[in-house]
């Protein structure tokens, strides 16, 4: 028996409606290098001396030091876990300062840094091992300023990638960079965005051999819960090809 027209025209509706939510629930991703902190559109961020850690680089307190892999919370709770690899005895655990006068950076004055760790007997020498941040949930973007240690005039290199979940490499990127120690917010910043929360983790690193660098603070953009509009579109599609599917009937009865 072939079907009346009215149940071919609800089954066309139905396959119209579920083409619809299929193509409007498929993700888009399109990564995109951010080299500006305002363009990343945060909503988040990780300060560093949120840890409650920071140490004074001209009389250090050992308990100040941080472990190779340690946990924080951004100032809207985010957690993120981060991990710097050892590059030996002769060189410091990571550690967090205050970029204040006599520290030679190219950070803000007043900035509190995430440093990978120093030699306190061979300077400049320092741990040049990358630094990962993993974040508790994946976001859309984040960011921050990063430098080498070392005097004036240090050409080098550094470099941000991103992971997924899968840690699949969704994109990496790195700029040319010269080091002045000149405490002018001249250092760069690096960020990766993308259309999708899929950024699980960020890695960053420098060319520059046997050289210890830092970061400041995290900019991070998060996304709410997943919105409930595609749900009530879903809904409120299928209620009414129900209540074409019943009106239908109705008709045919009478």
């Amino acid at each position: 028996m072939k079907p009346s027209n009215g149940k071919l025209v609800i089954k066309a509706q139905l396959a119209t409606f579920i083409a619809l939510t299929t193509f409007l629930s498929e993700p888009v991703s399109a990564i995109t290098f951010v080299q500006d902190r305002n363009s990343l559109q945060s909503n988040d961020e990780i300060e560093w001396s949120s840890l409650g850690k920071v140490l004074n680089p001209f009389a250090p307190n050992p308990s100040d030091f941080l472990s190779n892999s340690f946990s924080a919370k951004s100032s809207n709770g985010l957690g993120i876990n981060v991990e710097i690899p050892s590059a030996g005895e002769d060189i410091t655990p990571p550690f967090i300062f205050q970029n204040n006068p006599g520290v030679q950076t190219n950070f803000a004055p007043g900035d509190f840094i995430l440093f990978t760790g120093f030699s306190p007997t061979i300077i400049p020498t320092g741990n040049p091992n990358p630094l990962t941040i993993v974040f508790d949930k994946n976001v859309k973007a984040a960011g921050t300023q990063i430098a080498a240690s070392g005097s004036a005039n240090i050409d080098y290199e550094v470099f941000i990638s991103a992971f997924d979940d899968q840690n699949s490499l969704l994109g990496t990127f790195s700029l040319p960079v010269i080091s002045s120690g000149a405490r002018d917010n001249s250092a760069v910043f690096l960020g990766i965005k993308n259309d999708t929360a899929n950024i699980k983790s960020l890695v960053f690193q420098t060319s520059s051999p046997q050289r210890g660098f830092g970061i400041n603070t995290v900019s991070i953009a998060t996304v709410n819960e997943p919105y409930s509009g595609l749900s009530l579109l879903i809904i409120g599609g299928l209620g009414i090809a129900f209540k074409s599917y019943k009106f239908f009937n109705k008709t045919k009865l009478n």
